[in-house]
């Protein structure tokens, strides 16, 4: 007969954050960038990549002087590299190395997995245009297949086009860590690379892997990204001001600012870690997802898929509002973001709600879309570290419905041992993790 004692369920193990890594528009190395968004710099400017003058928004926050060589141990795998898998390939090194996994000569490579929330790559435009062009037949209204399937042929690389899939970052990654255990790509919108994190947590939790590396990485910053996301009134307009137009919880606030970059953590099994010797950055102690099941573009007026997937990540950690000491807010800068999210923070935190810093690095790199979770992630590990909140810069008119304390225009000494970091996306998903002090 089963006694009773072996019908409890196993406590989850631990899952800690041991490397991390990221490119951003403010730079290449952690501390490079966390010095800057410290220092409330902004990384928006012109839009260099491609002529954007003819635009609603002719700016943007891109990543500049970046070389993925510099970063890779295998540059001959990566030759016809597009720009996320340059990206995530960076992030993902730096993220391996802090981590010390080289080192490990035990590692089990059946056993790190690789989890992420990566974008389309960037579209061939030009030659694009001009294959659709070429196989215009203005007579008959349509394309001559036969016409486009020979310009396409002479104008468009099988390379590039291969590197749009969303799955190449991942393949990326595993070639040159060599990791083969796990391996998915997700691309819920601008929640992509939080889903993602909670993924790979929950596959260490219930013991498929013992290390997973996590995050995203994405870039619209091209013709039809833009192009796109004017037509939905989503971007700023502010051309006479670059610089201070992602301006989350603002009154004035007129839309986001694309960016574009990647951000990768290295989670593992404590025990895992600890038997390694490796050194534990931070604990991921919950996840939280939910769906608005409402619109496409707009969340529910009523914040219910926000508040749902913070209350789980809260159940799931077993913290209530008042230990949570930062949010790092999902704050896009878009008139009704910005109002649901503060309403659903409100909403979860009540009372506590006022006194719980909350604050949107988007002001600082524009919006990574598939990427911004994790590098919003990690800014809230190293928030822990250093016992510092990053600022919401540009706040100079606050907004009636934005009333909450949005750590304005400066960074601030806190005591920080609990982070809470929101990601929501287009289609409605909400995905909300926890990370806090590791003892």
């Amino acid at each position: 007969m089963t006694q009773a004692s072996s019908l409890k369920p196993q406590a989850s193990p631990r899952i800690v954050i041991t490397g991390i890594g990221w490119v951003t528009p403010l730079g290449h190395d952690i501390e490079t960038v966390w010095q800057r968004m410290l220092n409330g710099d902004s990384a928006i400017d012109f839009t260099k990549q491609f002529d954007a003058t003819t635009f609603p928004t002719t700016f943007s926050a891109e990543v500049k002087d970046y070389d993925h060589n510099a970063f890779v141990k295998h540059p001959q795998l990566h030759e016809h590299v597009g720009s996320n898998s340059a990206f995530a390939l960076g992030a993902a090194r730096q993220a391996w190395d802090s981590a010390g996994l080289d080192g490990f000569d035990a590692l089990d490579r059946d056993r790190v997995g690789i989890y992420l929330g990566s974008g389309e790559g960037s579209l061939d435009f030009e030659n694009y245009v001009a294959t659709n062009l070429a196989g215009w037949d203005a007579d008959k209204r349509g394309i001559d297949a036969v016409k486009w399937a020979q310009t396409a042929k002479e104008k468009l690389s099988v390379w590039r086009e291969v590197e749009q899939e969303p799955n190449m970052p991942l393949h990326h990654l595993a070639v040159e860590l060599g990791a083969q255990g796990p391996a998915y790509n997700c691309l819920t919108a601008c929640a992509a690379s939080t889903q993602a994190i909670g993924e790979a947590l929950e596959i260490l939790r219930r013991g498929d892997a013992d290390v997973m590396v996590s995050g995203g990485a994405h870039t619209m910053i091209h013709p039809f990204g833009v192009t796109g996301f004017n037509r939905l009134t989503a971007l700023s307009n502010r051309n006479d001001s670059p610089a201070t137009a992602s301006r989350p919880f603002n009154r004035s606030r007129d839309g986001f600012v694309l960016g574009e970059g990647a951000g990768m953590v290295i989670l593992e099994t404590l025990e895992h870690a600890q038997r390694r010797g490796a050194a534990p950055l931070a604990e991921v102690v919950a996840y939280g997802s939910s769906a608005d099941a409402f619109r496409i573009t707009d969340m529910h007026p009523e914040s219910r898929g926000p508040i749902a997937a913070m209350r789980l990540a809260l159940e799931d950690a077993g913290l209530k509002p008042a230990d949570v000491d930062y949010i790092s807010a999902h704050g896009t800068g878009t008139e009704e973001n910005d109002k649901t999210e503060t309403r659903a923070i409100k909403r979860v935190f009540g009372d506590d709600a006022p006194h719980t810093p909350v604050s949107s690095i988007k002001s600082m790199v524009g919006h990574l879309i598939a990427a911004a979770g994790a590098v919003e992630l990690i800014a809230c590990v190293l928030a822990i570290r250093d016992n510092v909140l990053p600022p919401t810069i540009n706040y100079a008119d606050p907004d009636p419905d934005c009333d909450l304390d949005y750590v304005p225009n400066a960074s601030r000494p806190a005591e920080v041992n609990v982070c809470l970091s929101n990601s929501f996306g287009f289609g409605g998903q909400n995905d909300t993790l926890l990370v806090r002090r590791f003892q």
